[in-house]
Parts: structure tokens; sequence; C-alpha cells
């Protein structure tokens, strides 16, 4: 009924989603990775899946921008997102930056949000750890 062939499509499907080679909707770091050690200024590249990225002020579902909350925690959904200099705002669709940071370990958190900055929620972000030289 089953041969080798199907079997082994079967497995290697099964290693594929499991390697999380397959993603699932919500923002990434492209770089830094988690756990790297970096140098000032430090460059943050953030990407986005199952979403587009839009301009702040774009109201079409599906759509939000890039948020870096600098040792912060993930919002709630619906929470408005502030601007301060631990918050910083991407609302031109912006999908990298560079930031300066004291010298120890931080943690980064990429919060997606709508065009009104409402917090997609922390399904949609993602934190990670840095250590800067």
């Amino acid at each position: 009924m089953f041969n080798n062939k199907w079997l082994a499509s079967l497995v290697f499907a099964g290693l594929f989603v499991a390697s999380g080679v397959a993603r699932a909707d919500g923002v990434s770091f492209v770089e830094p990775k988690d756990g790297a050690t970096v140098s000032n200024p430090v460059h943050v590249k953030f990407a986005v899946d199952g979403m587009k990225v839009a301009p702040a002020g774009t109201m079409t579902d599906g759509t939000g921008h890039h948020h870096l909350l600098i040792d912060g925690q993930p919002l709630p959904k619906g929470e408005v997102i502030p601007a301060n200099d631990k918050s910083l705002h991407f609302g031109k669709g912006q999908t990298e930056t560079d930031v300066t940071l004291p010298p120890g370990d931080h943690t980064l958190t990429l919060q997606f949000g709508d065009g009104a900055h409402r917090s997609y929620g922390p399904e949609m972000s993602r934190t990670i750890t840095v250590h800067v030289k």
C-alpha cells in the first residue's frame, strides 16, 4: 500500500516542519541573532511574515509597521505603543536601523503595530537578547 519513497517523503516533511524552516506568521530579527555579541552602532534588521509593512496611518487589514522596544516587553493587543527613546517607531515602513546602546546585556523586542500604532499583541512580537561590547 505505501512504498519506501512515500514514507521517506513523509518523514522528510515532518523534519522540515520540526526544524523551524516552515515559517509561521509573525515578526523576526534578521540581524542580530539572539545571544549575539555586538558593537555600536548595532545594526538591526526586521522581517514580518503573514502581514505587509505599510506606513503609519494606513488602516488596511493585514498591514502595519515595526516598533523596536529597547529593554521592554511585548505589549497587549490593542495597546498604543509609546514613542520615546526606548520605544522606536518605524512609521515610514523601515525594516532596518542602527541603534547605539550602552555596554552590557539588552533585550530588543520587535513589536508589530497597526497604522494607529496599536500593538498586534505578543503573537506579533519577538524578543532577543544581545550583549554590547
